[in-house]
């Protein structure tokens, strides 16, 4: 959106992308919802869409080939020529590993926060120096391979740099190895997801009384301890309060940079956090607004002193995934049409229980996967799942869905996929990635199985059927 636009006087970059619909869908933004239509349709059409696999997520490769480009493009953009940038996708958003090779081979790292999830993205075949270990819980284990690894690791507290001491000795780390701070500049929209609040779980809290100092001299008296890293939040954090963050992290370098008399903070990873429009089709902000932002608030951080690290992960990937369930039964209630589908809080869950903060948009297809028309007709859009709060979306306008017909759950690719929840033993949707060649036919590739019947009992301990009635207590002496 062309800053003023139809808006009389000024107004900030927040304030732009907050308005109603965001910014205005580009020609890449229709180009993406042209593609996903036709990979509905070829989804019902060959059959990974129907009545023995009523629900499918779908991801659009080229989308997140554009996504990866859009990033590297923006810091490019901003940074003075030669600055060592690595963008580390923050796996926990969608946690697949075909994905996570898709966008090492478009030179996006990984930020891993458990052991499963670096085991993730090394199955990606994500280098050890292209990964960051972040976690608030990191286990001697999980530091002591890291080390071995050379993974970067983010100290997150004075417990757990106490025991990379003790790992590291007088030797010199394979790892580069910093502390994360929390600058304390307050919250979102959603309070769950704001990392740098007063009270946060996350890092050291900057302005709790003798912190910053703790921060400085732990620097000062480890030379290895060449990085600072601040996250302040994702969604519902504006780009203003994201830039003063990494702002406040860019001040601390500096500052023990002067103490150290040398250039000891060499690497500020800024987090990730972008929020993504949920609102209509169009991707904004986007990461070249923010980079143009890091710019103007923090211009010393891009002058090619500092490496950078970013962690973006829902702002990657969502507008590149698609959720399409198969209408099984209408009814209607209080007057009101229902649409029972086999989405809901299984893939669904943050929309589900906290439908205010996390909205999906929904689109009507019919039953051979084509965009559905007709008069709009509010209707709530149910899932299979047995409460009442189990819906899409209520009273939404749609065309008025039939049997047969589908509903597809949009901008789904960041975290719908990662959150399956297993109320009622739902199994968890394939995963199919996108192509398609321009002329009506889509090339689909598996990302990851349905879970089957049997997936799910042996995941439910079926093994051991007669684990509990043959336990008995141990015999006295």
């Amino acid at each position: 959106m062309a800053a003023g636009s139809d808006q009389k006087g000024a107004t900030t970059l927040d304030e732009r992308v907050d308005r109603e619909g965001g910014d205005p869908a580009s020609a890449a933004d229709r180009a993406r919802a042209a593609r996903r239509d036709e990979a509905v349709r070829a989804a019902v059409g060959q059959g990974l869409l129907g009545p023995g696999t009523p629900v499918v997520g779908l991801l659009d490769v080229m989308g997140i080939r554009e996504s990866a480009a859009a990033l590297g493009a923006a810091f490019e953009a901003v940074a003075a020529p030669g600055t060592p940038v690595l963008h580390a996708f923050a796996v926990k958003a969608t946690p697949l590993v075909p994905v996570l090779a898709l966008l090492r081979e478009e030179g996006i790292g990984a930020e891993v926060a458990s052991p499963g999830e670096l085991a993730l993205a090394r199955a990606a075949g994500v280098p050890p120096d292209r990964t960051v270990l972040d976690s608030p819980a990191k286990t001697p284990d999980e530091l002591r391979e890291a080390l071995a690894q050379g993974i970067a690791v983010n100290a997150d507290n004075p417990q757990e740099l106490a025991r990379i001491d003790a790992l590291v000795r007088s030797a010199v780390p394979r790892s580069p190895l910093g502390i994360r701070v929390n600058p304390q500049v307050g919250g979102g929209a959603i309070e769950a997801l704001s990392t740098a609040t007063a009270t946060s779980k996350f890092g050291v809290a900057l302005r709790d009384e003798g912190a910053r100092e703790w921060v400085v001299r732990a620097c000062l008296d480890r030379p290895w301890l060449t990085r600072l890293h601040a996250h302040t939040g994702s969604q519902g954090i504006p780009l203003s309060l994201m830039a003063r963050g990494v702002a406040e992290t860019y001040e601390l370098a500096e500052e023990i940079n002067a103490r150290a008399g040398r250039r000891q903070i060499d690497t500020l990873d800024i987090g990730g956090g972008l929020p993504v429009n949920f609102g209509s089709e169009a991707a904004s902000p986007t990461y070249a607004q923010y980079a143009r932002l890091l710019r103007e608030v923090v211009p010393g951080l891009l002058d090619g002193r500092y490496g950078l690290v970013t962690e973006f992960g829902r702002s990657l990937l969502a507008k590149q995934g698609t959720v399409v369930a198969r209408v099984e039964y209408t009814k209607s209630a209080g007057g009101r049409p229902v649409a029972v589908t086999h989405a809901g809080v299984q893939v669904a869950t943050r929309t589900v229980y906290a439908p205010g903060a996390w909205p999906l948009r929904l689109a009507a297809y019919d039953a051979k996967g084509r965009p559905k028309t007709g008069p709009e007709v509010v209707q709530d859009v149910a899932g299979p799942a047995c409460f009442a709060g189990d819906l899409l979306a209520e009273a939404r306008a749609l065309p008025l869905l039939e049997p047969g017909d589908h509903v597809a759950a949009l901008d789904t690719g960041a975290y719908y996929f990662a959150h399956h929840y297993a109320y009622n033993s739902l199994p968890r949707p394939g995963v199919y990635g996108f192509v398609p060649d321009g002329s009506q036919q889509v090339a689909f590739a598996t990302v990851r199985e349905p879970q089957t019947p049997a997936e799910i009992v042996a995941e439910s301990g079926g093994a051991r059927a007669s684990a509990l009635t043959t336990l008995r207590a141990p015999e006295r002496p």
